[in-house]
């Protein structure tokens, strides 16, 4: 997550991004960005010089819209491969509570990864996150477990209000909460640290009253969340994280036995080497997992390895899949 902060988050911030028309689906409208024709097309070259991936492994994108090349069976942007899936938010706390926060989802890539995965029996199909607030942003927040597992209850459910009106269906059976500290990414969220390490003064206002929140405290919200997920529907519960912002969250409690992961480090902004199994090709780069978790974990899914905050590849969020461990 970028500088020190939130890796998801920064590079979204800077527009134009290459050839995409961006879903601001918590608004209920699609805004479209005149961007770059580079990655609106793929080319053959790209397709035909990727390294062939381990069994199990595809590549797929999240969040914003990136062309994805057809027609079917679709193909990833300027690496070349199968299109193997598409992660889109859900939804975002502070949208949910009415600062205007985006939530970005592609319809357009989440059509070309069902098809792919329907048809062509390719990648994982169609998966979401919920991009996370802490206790600090809860309006009714008091320094108590059982309030700040209510609250990660609360966000469970418009999570899964909001998944039943998506189209396509999410299929993919893990909702990832997106555990992250955002920075200044106002589009986002009023909080640059998503009220997980200071309480404000309301849900919107961006002004702290208190610094320093218990990260027991934390950990009761996350597991609130979790809780009612798996108890109100078929999904798993997921994080999405990196293990220098998920230790400064939560400490101590921030040990992770059976819930599934994505990460985002270590990240690159180059496409020059491609994923291998967890790590760059030729390099010393792979994917960090956390929570006393490693890629040999059953739980470790998924790795962005590029296209977040400091990492900006010229297409948008580009991520690993282990198809071979969907649950």
């Amino acid at each position: 997550m970028r500088d020190v902060l939130s890796r998801k988050w920064s590079q979204r911030l800077r527009l134009p991004r290459p050839g995409r028309a961006a879903w601001i689906a918590g608004a209920g409208v699609a805004i479209c960005s005149l961007l770059g024709a580079t990655a609106a097309t793929g080319t053959a070259d790209a397709a035909t010089s990727q390294a062939a991936a381990p069994s199990g492994f595809v590549g797929g994108t999240d969040s914003n819209y990136i062309a994805i090349p057809g027609p079917a069976p679709y193909q990833m942007p300027a690496i070349g491969g199968p299109y193997g899936g598409y992660i889109g938010m859900v939804g975002n706390w502070a949208n949910w509570q009415g600062c205007h926060g985006a939530v970005v989802y592609s319809t357009p890539d989440a059509s070309a990864a069902r098809t792919n995965f329907t048809t062509y029996h390719t990648g994982i199909g169609v998966g979401a996150y919920w991009f996370m607030g802490g206790p600090g942003v809860d309006p009714h927040f008091n320094g108590h477990d059982t309030e700040a597992a209510t609250w990660g209850a609360d966000q469970a459910k418009a999570a899964l209000a909001n998944l039943s009106k998506l189209s396509p269906h999410v299929n993919y059976p893990v909702v990832f909460m997106d555990v992250e500290l955002p920075g200044n990414a106002p589009n986002y969220t009023p909080a640059p640290d998503n009220g997980w390490n200071a309480v404000y003064t309301s849900p919107c206002s961006g002004k702290v009253k208190t610094n320093g929140i218990n990260p027991q405290v934390d950990r009761a919200e996350f597991n609130g969340f979790a809780d009612y997920l798996t108890a109100h529907s078929s999904y798993k519960a997921g994080v999405y994280s990196a293990p220098s912002i998920w230790s400064s969250i939560f400490g101590r409690y921030g040990g992770l036995s059976n819930t599934y992961e994505w990460t985002y480090n270590g990240l690159t902004s180059s496409l020059s080497n491609l994923p291998d199994g967890w790590c760059l090709a030729g390099t010393s780069t792979c994917a960090q997992f956390f929570g006393g978790m490693t890629d040999t974990s059953k739980y470790a899914l998924m790795w962005q390895w590029s296209g977040g905050g400091g990492t900006y590849n010229g297409y948008g969020d580009f991520d690993q899949i282990n198809t071979a461990r969907t649950p």
